[in-house]
């Protein structure tokens, strides 16, 4: 099968389309015909060696979410038959950028029926990490109040449609060309950062859910009323400014969820969640779509079109 390798961490010309044997599912497993991947940061800090390099051992395939159809599964595995389509959150080393991939059963789902693969692809890692963020860690409630940083993003589109159908007051720092998008999606009140500083506009957050870092998390504590809760993808909050605030503060890293795939894509289906696509590109062009993720501005998701 063809797949997307790297043989040694490096910039995204370590990226090479090669011929592997197509892998076998085992106990638990599922094996996916893929027709979509989706591309996420965390496949290019993977690839740099910035994330997990002491666990990580080339060479190895790169890609965490796919959509697909199942050609294979182990010998225990009565939730999932051949022939179904499904979208999958892969935690394991195996990865999507390939024809083949095989998934455990609890990172997979049936796909959104009301979604092609390209898009289904584009939903499991992103929209999890979304929903685990500002509910399982967030604890977000009908009637509260979230400052969504880096809401137009792959994670972040997803959460401002998340936490407005649970009822939340949504708003959204972003830049200006995405307001329009973000308006449409959800969004009570968006806030330019190129033009505004969120600060001057923004007072009692129930819960800021940090997709940036840096200065913009740590300005948040300005805003977030006591007792609140900022929750982060990328560093730990300050552990003082917790205190002093009485605020829950922690970062957090997405685990796969069968449930929650099939909850997420019964929401899409209902067409209460859209998935926003920013680029797509064949599985060939995987250098390409690390360089655009990377270093361009992305609105929503990226995906790789591998199927035919």
């Amino acid at each position: 099968m063809k797949a997307i390798r790297i043989h040694s961490f490096g910039g995204s010309d370590v990226l090479n389309l090669e011929d592997v044997p197509a892998p076998q599912p085992k106990m638990g497993e599922v094996l996916i015909k893929v027709q979509a991947a989706g591309v996420n940061p965390v496949d290019y800090k993977m690839r740099s060696g910035k994330y997990k390099a002491d666990r990580l051992h080339p060479p190895l395939t790169l890609g965490r979410e796919v959509s697909g159809v199942v050609e294979g599964v182990g010998a225990d595995v009565t939730e999932i038959e051949v022939g179904d389509n499904v979208y999958a959150f892969l935690a394991s080393n195996s990865g999507g950028y390939a024809e083949y991939v095989v998934a455990q059963v609890n990172e997979t789902a049936t796909k959104p029926a009301t979604l092609e693969h390209i898009r289904a692809a584009g939903v499991p890692l992103a929209a999890i990490t979304a929903w685990q963020g500002l509910f399982d860690h967030g604890k977000l409630r009908a009637g509260e109040r979230v400052l969504i940083h880096g809401a137009a993003g792959g994670v972040g589109h997803f959460a401002v449609q998340f936490a407005k159908n649970r009822g939340a007051y949504v708003i959204a720092t972003a830049s200006g060309e995405d307001a329009d998008l973000l308006r449409k999606l959800g969004a009570d009140e968006i806030i330019n950062y190129h033009h505004e500083r969120f600060e001057d506009r923004v007072r009692e957050v129930d819960l800021v859910f940090d997709l940036v870092a840096g200065d913009t998390q740590q300005r948040s504590w300005r805003v977030l009323k006591d007792g609140g809760r900022i929750i982060s993808t990328l560093q730990p909050p300050d552990r003082n400014e917790a205190v002093k605030r009485h605020a829950l503060a922690r970062s957090f890293m997405a685990e796969p969820s069968r449930d929650q795939l099939t909850e997420i894509a019964r929401l899409i289906d209902a067409g209460k969640v859209s998935v926003v696509l920013d680029q797509t590109l064949p599985l060939a062009e995987a250098r390409r779509a690390h360089d655009h993720l990377e270093n361009d501005h992305i609105r929503g998701k990226v995906v790789l079109s591998v199927g035919g």
